[in-house]
C-alpha cells in the first residue's frame, strides 16, 4: 500500500519541480541536478515495484531516498541564492520530506520481511 502512495506522492512532487524549474531563468546547472535528482526519486520507485527480488526492491527504494536527501540539498541552496522565494522551497522541502519518511518506514518494513 505504502508503495501506491509513494508512486503517487514522487510523482507530484516530480511534477512540482519541473513546473518550478521552467519559471526559473538562468542557472541551468543547479536547475539540471534539482530536475535529475527530483524525478529519479519517482523513477526509482517505480523500478522497486518491478524488482527481481527484495534485495532489489529495497536497494531502489534506497536510491530514492538518497534522491529526495540531494534534492533537499538543491531545494535549499536555490533558496539561500535567492533563487526560488521561501514559500516555494518550504513546501517543497516538506513534500519532499514526506516522500523521506515514507520511504524509511518501507525500507525498514521491507528489510523486516527480508
Amino acid at each position: 500500500m505504502k508503495e501506491n502512495i509513494l508512486v503517487d506522492l514522487s510523482m507530484q512532487f516530480s511534477i512540482n519541480i519541473v513546473k518550478l524549474c521552467e519559471s526559473i531563468k538562468g542557472h541551468y546547472s543547479i536547475i539540471n541536478q534539482l530536475e535529475r535528482s527530483s524525478t529519479s526519486i519517482g523513477a526509482n520507485i517505480r523500478e522497486a515495484n518491478y524488482a527481481h527480488s527484495k534485495a532489489d526492491f529495497i536497494a531502489k527504494l534506497q536510491i530514492s531516498l538518497k534522491e529526495c536527501f540531494e534534492s533537499e540539498y538543491w531545494l535549499e541552496l536555490m533558496y539561500k541564492s535567492d533563487i526560488i522565494d521561501e514559500t516555494s522551497a518550504l513546501q517543497l522541502i516538506h513534500d519532499c520530506g514526506v516522500i523521506t519518511k515514507v520511504l524509511i518506514s518501507s525500507i525498514k518494513t521491507a528489510k523486516a520481511n527480508q
